[in-house]
């Protein structure tokens, strides 16, 4: 029984010298390094774009052009037609008045020659049609010219009439302007059905619109002086 007892004895010193030089390493063991080094810092996140600057603030001018235009039946047709004109920049609104009417001039010269060309078209090719069709058909296109060619006319004498501060003489042949086209359209009308130029349909709605932009911007300046 001793003996048995000696032996644990012996066993459980020789298990405890075994087991202290790791038990007394693992307490003196320095402290692990955090995973970064602390001498190198985390760099910033980088910084946002900074904000569009904001839009700049329309020029008197240019505010002047908006609020005619916005006075006026074709916002954007006005808006188009007085920007094309670099002296809308520096104009009043007797100017732009007078802008938007040498504009509607320069379609109504654009309608004059294109029924003459239309007029040349047809008198080429007569040889394929009866006299009496083509006689009719250059007929009316020479009509279509000689109105248009008044619509310019009178947008000359309106023009000439806003230089003089006459607004009423002014609007009355701006109202003529545009209604010289229409009698070309009437004719063909009443005697070509369905044979009204595609081309000539085109420039007479272009000219009323241009002539209701002129005629807005005219009564604009109206009000605006009395």
């Amino acid at each position: 029984m001793a003996a048995s007892t000696r032996k644990a004895a012996l066993v459980l010193t020789l298990t405890m010298a075994l087991l202290a030089p790791s038990i007394l390493g693992a307490r003196t063991r320095p402290p692990s390094s955090p995973h970064h080094s602390q001498g190198h810092k985390r760099s910033p996140p980088p910084a946002s774009p900074p904000p569009p600057p904001a839009p700049a603030a329309p020029t008197a001018a240019a505010g002047l052009v908006q609020s005619t235009c916005n006075a006026t039946a074709y916002y954007d047709l006005c808006m188009s037609t007085l920007g094309a004109d670099a002296s809308s920049a520096t104009a009043d609104v007797r100017g732009l008045s007078s802008i938007a009417v040498s504009a509607a001039a320069v379609n109504a010269s654009g309608g004059a020659a294109t029924a003459v060309a239309l007029l040349a078209t047809a008198g080429a090719g007569g040889g394929n049609t009866t006299t009496a069709v083509d006689g009719t058909t250059q007929a009316l296109l020479r009509t279509c010219a000689t109105k248009y060619g008044e619509a310019r006319d009178a947008l000359s004498a309106a023009r000439d009439s806003i230089a003089q501060e006459n607004y009423d003489y002014a609007s009355v042949h701006v109202s003529a302007a545009a209604e010289y086209p229409q009698v070309c359209r009437v004719l063909f009308q009443r005697q070509r059905p369905g044979e009204y130029p595609p081309e000539l349909a085109a420039r007479e709605e272009a000219l009323r619109r241009l002539c209701t932009v002129a005629l807005d911007i005219i009564t604009l300046l109206t009000n605006n002086t009395n």
